[in-house]
């Protein structure tokens, strides 16, 4: 089957750092090129995180300038097109790639350690350090294309990468094994539903801090216990009660979060949306042998494996709303709401849904 492909595409541009109004809408992008090592990826669907309303705003500047904002801590290149969750089909590959892949569904690893034919000695992140999947053409390293088999759909399937992946690396690097009990913050948006799942393929036990309008469907995910977000953690747990934490919040609850650890106990963290600044007491730290775990880079095992995951149908897709490319401004800003459990997908398909 050969694929008729266009100069120029549809998407979104971030213009800089700021407000909605630098997200821009244009029919006129060029369509990518792609070098020997790439495959180029016609986009069905793209999730929304919250990487892409952090890179926006600056959040990840740690001056005042924004010329750090990035994960890696680079300045971001403007224009810029976001979106790290990708599903798509393959519509052309290099002379030095798996030409097997042409026309193979694939989902892309967004966690990049090859780009434009080289090996990178820092990660980029797939539409941070360079075009993500909010537009109808993408490029990447073949490498990280990973062919998928599976009967979800290609919205469904744009509900994974980022957030699951996210997920599989925090409980990686955590060692989170059978019969644990892990206690997980932000379980109700796209990584913490993922790590529900993800731990529960484990054989892990899950006890979830959620807001109480979401505690039945957090069961319904698979967790043991739902807790309130205010609620006191050593009050309804016990000291030294969880042997895993995975926190996505980080806030004023964090020391309470150590508390409930039991020693030589594990936290992990991707996140801080509650506050990025905690106050540590070294002495719970040191007198109880924790091990704490910053986690962005993906291990190299963690892709595959989550691809094996989604073909064996050990988790589900939790797609919440679909909008198209148009609607990203109205996309964010339900994102940032936090009223939703689980992914909100922009369906690039269908450029005029929802108008």
């Amino acid at each position: 089957m050969m694929h008729s492909i266009p100069n120029v595409m549809q998407g979104v541009q971030l213009t800089g750092h700021g407000d909605f109004d630098k997200l821009v809408f244009r029919n006129d992008i060029p369509v990518p090129s792609i070098g020997e090592h790439d495959v180029l990826i016609k986009v069905s669907a793209a999730g929304v995180n919250n990487t892409d309303l952090n890179t926006r705003v600056g959040w990840y500047s740690k001056s005042n300038d924004s010329n750090d904002a990035s994960w890696s801590g680079n300045p971001i290149q403007f224009p810029r097109i976001q979106g790290a969750d990708v599903c798509g089909q393959v519509v052309a590959v290099g002379a030095q790639a798996d030409q097997s892949m042409l026309n193979q569904r694939v989902l892309i690893e967004p966690c990049l350690f090859e780009a434009n034919g080289h090996t990178l000695e820092q990660p980029w992140y797939f539409g941070s350090e360079c075009d993500g999947g909010f537009a109808e053409y993408t490029v990447v390293a073949a490498r990280h294309a990973h062919k998928i088999n599976s009967k979800l759909t290609d919205i469904e399937l744009a509900s994974f990468p980022c957030s699951y992946s996210t997920a599989e690396n925090l409980l990686t690097r955590a060692n989170v094994k059978a019969n644990e009990l892990v206690l997980v913050t932000g379980a109700s948006g796209g990584v913490g539903s993922a790590v529900i799942q993800l731990a529960k393929a484990r054989g892990a036990n899950v006890i979830a801090i959620t807001s109480p309008a979401k505690y039945q469907q957090i069961l319904q995910l698979g967790a043991e216990r739902t807790i309130a977000r205010d609620a006191k953690l050593v009050k309804e747990l016990g000291s030294n009660s969880v042997d895993v934490v995975i926190d996505l919040v980080a806030g004023q609850q964090w020391p309470e979060l150590l508390d409930v650890l039991k020693p030589f106990g594990r936290y992990a963290t991707s996140g801080a949306i509650a506050g990025a600044l905690v106050e540590l007491d070294v002495r719970t730290l040191y007198l109880k042998d924790l091990s704490l775990f910053g986690c962005t880079v993906l291990d190299q095992t963690v892709f595959p494996n989550l691809i094996k995951r989604i073909e064996a149908g050990d988790v589900s897709p939790l797609v919440a709303q679909t909008f198209s490319l148009k609607q990203m401004v109205e996309a964010q800003q339900q994102f940032a709401a936090k009223q939703h459990i689980g992914k909100l997908v922009i369906d690039i398909l269908n450029t005029d849904h929802g108008q």
